[in-house]
């Protein structure tokens, strides 16, 4: 049986903070009807002291990550049984975590006995790739950019880095001050070699409290607009456009993950930096 989906926002809403798109079990919910495209999905799952939580993954792979705390996922669907234990972390702030990957067409229980908070990062897709666990000391990390402009980027999911159908995600912490995201770039045109078209969502999380700032400019007449202070929770939906930058307040460390899908036959990260902002030290 297919999830009923979250309800659609009246009108397109990019900026989404947190508890607007709260339904059901999840702080968050994005799933394609909510934002109005046809692939990337994002839940928020918390879940207390021995909680425990069914899903179906209806036409869509999810990578089960956990944000905060420690939990068992149960994938079950033809033919298939398999558990995986993740130990996952005390907070974003406190390094890479292991994951899951649920395929299309299973259910999936996950069960945590000290509780934590969980995202399900989801991408409609065609293909039943296996249920798998994804080890913490392989996940890729990429010291990106230099200066002000200084991140790290856990590429757990990324498309040269893990398999899935349609689905990439990765997660980026950028120390207090610093600018990320930057230069402003693109990926809403198909260009072979040169550009992918991928719907995106960024989730934040602040370390210790505060806020940060979100830029999303037109890349086209019409085109996505978004100047948010982003806090922990809060979502910005990326349907086109130039984004970035994305601003950590002062002393407060910022982190958000990135779920992109597209159309496109492969399964690929390609993108244009804004012209004006080209900087070769900063990408």
């Amino acid at each position: 049986m297919r999830e009923p989906q979250s309800p659609p926002p009246r009108g397109r809403q990019l900026y989404v903070p947190r508890g607007r798109a709260a339904h059901g079990p999840y702080a968050l919910r994005v799933d394609p009807r909510y934002a109005g495209w046809d692939y990337s999905a994002l839940r928020v799952l918390d879940l207390g002291p021995g909680g425990t939580h069914r899903f179906a993954a209806g036409d869509s792979e999810w990578i089960v990550l956990p944000l905060s705390g420690g939990c068992t996922v149960r994938v079950e669907g033809d033919g298939e049984d398999a558990v995986f234990e993740l130990l996952g972390r005390i907070s974003v702030f406190g390094g890479v975590t292991d994951f899951a990957y649920v395929p299309r067409d299973a259910h999936a229980q996950i069960a945590s006995g000290a509780g934590g908070r969980f995202a399900l990062a989801g991408a409609r897709c065609e293909r039943r790739l296996p249920a798998r666990y994804g080890p913490a000391p392989e996940v890729p990390l990429e010291a990106r950019g230099s200066g002000t402009c200084a991140r790290e980027v856990r590429g757990f999911a990324a498309a040269d880095a893990f398999a899935c159908d349609r689905l990439i995600a990765v997660e980026v912490l950028t120390p207090g001050g610093n600018w990320s995201s930057y230069p402003p770039h693109k990926h809403d045109e198909h260009l072979p070699g040169e550009e992918t078209r991928l719907e995106e969502i960024y989730y934040f999380e602040i370390e210790h409290g505060g806020a940060g700032y979100q830029r999303v400019s037109p890349s086209r007449p019409g085109g996505a607009d978004v100047l948010a202070e982003v806090r922990t929770g809060d979502a910005v939906l990326v349907p086109d456009g130039w984004h970035g930058p994305s601003i950590a307040p002062p002393g407060h460390a910022m982190y958000y993950l990135n779920v992109m899908a597209g159309p496109g036959d492969e399964r690929e990260w390609r993108i244009r930096f804004h012209p004006d902002h080209l900087t070769e030290a900063y990408r």
